[in-house]
């Protein structure tokens, strides 16, 4: 079993570390991939929430059409605001644990640098 002297631990990283990492191109790189996902997904969650309160209130006659029995289009859009959503989410999880990964190694270089000192 190593002992400690062999392996030392490396000093706690400052703000100017962090600094230095949130510089790096890496770490932007992985910021704008972020952006690239979260952005449009937000869009299209917004666009897609506020659109059932829209048609219900400019196109009614459409919006009540009956689909399946009672069902009319009204809720069958209100119901697959849940299905967008738990897809949304899943994506973004999925995506996630990329960046999760990428920020991992971003800090682990950083701290084998900050070792190094």
């Amino acid at each position: 079993m190593p002992s400690d002297a062999s392996h030392p631990k490396p000093r706690p990283m400052s703000a100017a570390d962090w600094d230095r990492i949130a510089q790096s191109p890496a770490y932007r790189e992985m910021v704008a991939a972020k952006a690239r996902f979260v952005v449009p997904a937000t869009i299209l969650f917004l666009v897609y929430y506020f659109a059932l309160p829209i048609l219900v209130g400019y196109w009614p006659e459409m919006m009540a059409t009956r689909v399946i029995g009672v069902l009319n289009v009204a809720y069958l859009f209100a119901l697959s605001q849940f299905f967008m959503t738990w897809f949304l989410a899943y994506l973004y999880m999925r995506i996630a644990a990329r960046f999760d990964r990428t920020s991992a190694q971003i800090v682990s270089e950083a701290l084998a640098r900050n070792g190094g000192e």
